[in-house]
């Protein structure tokens, strides 16, 4: 039967609102009856985090998974709250104050630096600042990234920075058939990117891109694929890890590396070289302060003691003249106010999902962390999924021997007046699928699967 009043509801908060919230949300919801009531809160007036600010706007396919996320917002027992900010609009004492738990899921949201000379040359640029970008996120729609430079340098192998080179590879037809906004693929498309070189540090059985991806950059409608022989050759070390790896995939991705290596380019507009045993040690500026050049370490693999493989440098070295340049070496978490935090990892101090206090290392009542922010950046947008119920299963856990924060406030509505007098405009779940409809609607006049709002501003103005 339902509950009488909201003092008998367990009431959580989940700050954030990408896959791993929502993940979260779900099995909440699904593992009690009436007697549960969950808040989402996130930043941005649109939810779904990095499946719309992140995922390549030509991977529609891997968005559907949003469909199931939708099915949530319809649930009674669940409230959005879009356009808010957690430390901004809501403290951790109010969340004390209106709640019995609270589950963090925010994200990685910056990015790691490479940590060498020329590295804040104008034309260096993070990739999660590009990715931003040409996923139209209302923070980055202003950035400026020199299309006008022939030649490209990105950093990194994992899915990221080769979605960056496959985007900055499209074709015009191939960018309109999208969801990228409009000055983005205006931009893209007058591009004079002829070459975009991919640097892996490590071989390619240890290249973190997974096969579909790679699978994806030798069928651009008007790009070569270029691979050296000789880096995509497996040395020892490889040999023998791939012979113990329990990664059936791997075997795949290495023998697709190596079929393509070697191919004669078919004299398309652009090129693409994916490296391997390569890392920038430096890059060179002009006179003007902007990146002229990469220089780069060749590198080997080597065995550590513990039986790790790590990289050394050979001594050999080589350089690539390259005026804009994307590093694309791993997501970082941000702190966030009066939670605890392990600046080392880049994540919440957790165990398992349960917050921890720094200075006793024990669990913080009332108090978890799912995704990225609890683990790193690692695996794709179902791996969350586990991750979550992993965390939720704590709550419940803890909720049975009353292990949680202690609210004084037992109506489901003070939240909601709260923000009201902190002058807050929280855009709702219905709210957020009518400017769903609006952007579908716009797409689809447009040839295309949704044309973007892009300002917070813009997004709120159509709600009126």
């Amino acid at each position: 039967m339902p509950p009488e009043t909201d003092a008998q509801l367990l009431r959580v908060a989940i700050i954030g609102a990408g896959p791993a919230a929502f993940y979260a949300a779900d099995h909440l919801l699904k593992s009690r009856a009436d007697d549960i009531s969950v808040d989402m809160f996130d930043r941005l007036p649109t939810p779904f985090g990095l499946v719309r600010a992140g995922v390549a706007p030509d991977h529609q396919k891997i968005k559907t998974v949003t469909k199931n996320f939708t099915a949530i917002g319809s649930d009674p027992r669940f409230r959005f709250f879009g356009n808010v900010q957690f430390g901004r609009d809501i403290t951790i004492e109010d969340i004390r104050a209106n709640y019995h738990k609270v589950l963090f899921a925010t994200g990685a949201q910056s990015d790691r630096r490479m940590g060498i000379p020329g590295e804040d040359l104008r034309g260096s640029h993070p990739a999660t600042e590009f990715v931003a970008w040409y996923n139209g996120h209302p923070d980055f729609r202003h950035c400026a990234f020199d299309l006008s430079q022939e030649r490209v340098v990105i950093v990194g192998v994992g899915n990221v920075a080769v979605d960056v080179a496959r985007i900055l590879c499209l074709t015009p037809n191939e960018l309109a058939a999208t969801d990228m906004p409009s000055y983005a693929i205006e931009a893209l498309s007058r591009s004079k990117v002829r070459e975009v070189h991919l640097l892996g540090r490590r071989g390619p059985a240890q290249a973190a891109f997974t096969t579909p991806e790679l699978k994806e950059l030798g069928e651009l409608e008007d790009t070569d694929l270029v691979i050296d022989p000789a880096e995509a050759a497996l040395d020892p070390l490889s040999v023998e890890a791939m012979a113990h790896s329990t990664d059936r995939m791997l075997a795949r991705k290495v023998d697709l590396i190596q079929a393509s290596a070697g191919r004669i380019p078919q004299g398309r507009r652009r090129r693409l070289f994916l490296r391997f045993f390569v890392a920038p040690a430096e890059l060179v500026g002009d006179e003007s302060g902007n990146v002229k050049c990469v220089r780069l370490a060749v590198n080997r693999l080597k065995r550590t003691e513990t039986g790790t493989l790590v990289t050394e440098v050979t001594g050999e070295t080589e350089a690539i003249a390259a005026g804009l340049v994307f590093r694309s070496v791993g997501y970082r978490g941000v702190p966030l106010p009066g939670v605890p935090f392990n600046e080392r990892m880049g994540v919440i101090l957790n165990a398992g999902g349960r917050v921890l206090d720094p200075d006793t290392q024990t669990p913080l009542p009332g108090m978890y962390v799912a995704g990225w922010i609890k683990r790193g950046p690692s695996g794709v947008i179902g791996t969350n999924k586990p991750d979550s119920v992993e965390t939720v299963e704590r709550m419940f856990e803890d909720a049975c021997v009353c292990q949680m924060l202690k609210p004084v406030n037992v109506d489901r509505e003070a939240i909601v007046k709260l923000l009201e007098r902190r002058g807050a405009r929280p855009v709702s779940f219905a709210e957020w699928l009518q400017l769903d409809r609006l952007e579908c609607a716009a797409g689809t006049a447009a040839g295309r699967p949704r044309a973007k709002f892009t300002s917070v501003v813009e997004m709120l103005a159509a709600l009126v």
